[in-house]
């Protein structure tokens, strides 16, 4: 492939969004740039605080716990408060957490402000999701949502490094700089971010406003979206798994620590070169299938973990499921924007993210109970068995509800797999749609001629709606 074919593609990849899709863009840049803290949390708390490494793992779950919690209290703020008020609130809350941890030294103060961070953190995440969702038109919802995955691991990777160079500068330095670049995040969503929550005719007439009668009861409800949050539950149970067991694995095989970094960082280097080309060869594609596709790899990645043996191979391996990691979170968000009605999306973003957040929390415990009784092979064989059944759950469980029912209810039909069109098209034959001249009628014997019937106008289709159906 040229230089000019890849910059035509490059091109095409990121073009044709709103303005305030890029400074959303902007801002997930600028705060993971400076995303210090859980980078360096567990070196800060043994080596600077002398905490044991028990207790550094017990304060990083509670980050994860946070988010449990957060993630739901950020999707009834976006309903309900805005999507723009939600975001600049929790990004501020989160720069004066990175704050407070330059100056709390004792350990259940160091505890109490990480467990408020995950909290903020995650809050956040559906107010995002849910503006994209909002100003992005459905057909690029899922190339909207990747390029927003690659600025923010293009800020970690940009985080770690400059972290990790800066790091003799002190770790309450590292903190404050977080907590500037989290400010500045604030500042960017503040001034040039347009509030985008969808504005309810019923509320207009005086009515009862419909975000209030949706409970997260009601999302639960939902079964398809229900049935997506377990199955990304499964998902992220196996994304998660390797992040604890691979440095154990690695160890077992004799490989040293440096080792570990090296083939870890491969999962960065690949989101960073590659997000962009996995998005243009999986767009258009149908949503159950790329997710299928991503479990499997998934499945394949950690599961070939068992049979390395050498650095290279497990590489390899993390090549293997950081592809399925590039095509199933995009994926993932944009279907559940699909299947979330307009003045909900807050909530059903929240619900998934709480998906993500239990995973972060629950599978660090197993993994390591695994390895430390059944052995790594048993964890990487679980791993393989979970893929392989989130990969059958996608296929049966949410073919129709992600490619018929959901167009179907809102009164539109699709076209070529997913693409929405006007409401009553979906029922004309294809040949409707572009009709044919209509041959005038035979002569008849009357004093005036009659004139020919033109064909009947056939409506455009209207623009797609930002939830995707």
């Amino acid at each position: 492939m040229s230089i000019d074919s890849l910059r035509r593609s490059a091109r095409a990849t990121v073009s044709g969004l709103p303005q305030g899709f890029w400074w959303l863009w902007l801002s997930t840049l600028v705060n993971r740039t400076g995303a210090f803290v859980l980078t360096f949390l567990s070196l800060y708390l043994t080596s600077e605080l002398g905490h044991s490494a028990w207790f550094a793992g017990l304060v990083v779950a509670l980050h994860g716990l946070g988010g449990v919690a957060g993630s739901p209290l950020g999707g009834v703020l976006t309903d309900r408060w805005g999507r723009r008020p939600t975001m600049v609130t929790m990004h501020l809350a989160s720069a004066a957490c990175a704050g407070a941890l330059a100056f709390v030294t004792s350990a259940w103060g160091v505890a109490l402000v990480v467990l408020l961070m995950g909290v903020s953190m995650q809050a956040v995440r559906p107010s995002i999701n849910a503006t994209i969702a909002d100003m992005v038109p459905a057909d690029d919802v899922r190339r909207a949502y990747a390029l927003n995955y690659w600025a923010l691991n293009l800020g970690f990777a940009v985080a770690s490094i400059a972290g990790g160079a800066a790091a003799f500068l002190g770790y309450r330095t590292l903190f404050l700089v977080d907590a500037v670049a989290t400010t500045l995040c604030a500042v960017i969503v503040f001034l040039r971010l347009p509030e985008t929550r969808p504005e309810r005719a019923a509320a207009k007439a005086g009515e009862k406003a419909a975000e209030e009668r949706v409970s997260m009861l009601d999302v639960l409800r939902d079964a398809p979206f229900r049935t997506l949050v377990l199955l990304n539950l499964l998902v992220c149970v196996v994304f998660t798994a390797p992040w604890i067991g691979l440095p154990l694995t690695m160890a077992e095989q004799g490989l040293s620590p440096s080792s570990y970094g090296m083939v870890i960082a491969v999962n960065g280097i690949v989101i960073v070169g590659f997000q962009l080309l996995v998005n243009k060869v999986t767009e258009r594609r149908s949503p159950v299938v790329l997710l299928t596709v991503s479990s499997l790899l998934f499945a394949v990645g950690t599961g070939a973990t068992a049979l390395a043996g050498s650095s290279v191979a497990f590489a390899a391996t993390v090549v293997v499921w950081t592809i399925g990691e590039m095509v199933h979170v995009p994926t993932n968000a944009a279907a559940t924007a699909r299947l979330a009605p307009e003045h909900a999306r807050g909530r059903y973003q929240g619900v998934m993210g709480m998906s993500w957040a239990v995973a972060g929390f629950v599978a660090p415990v197993l993994a390591g109970a695994v390895v430390d009784g059944p052995g790594s092979d048993v964890l990487w064989a679980g791993t393989f068995g979970l893929g392989v059944l989130a990969a059958v759950g996608y296929t049966l469980r949410l073919r129709r509800a992600l490619c018929e029912e959901d167009p179907a209810e809102k009164g539109e039909g699709t076209v070529d797999g997913g693409e929405a069109v006007a409401p009553g098209l979906e029922e004309v034959p294809e040949k409707a749609v572009s009709p044919a001249p209509v041959p005038s009628p035979a002569p008849v014997p009357s004093p005036a001629p009659v004139p020919s019937p033109a064909p009947a106008p056939v409506p455009s289709p209207a623009p797609s709606s930002a939830s995707g159906s």
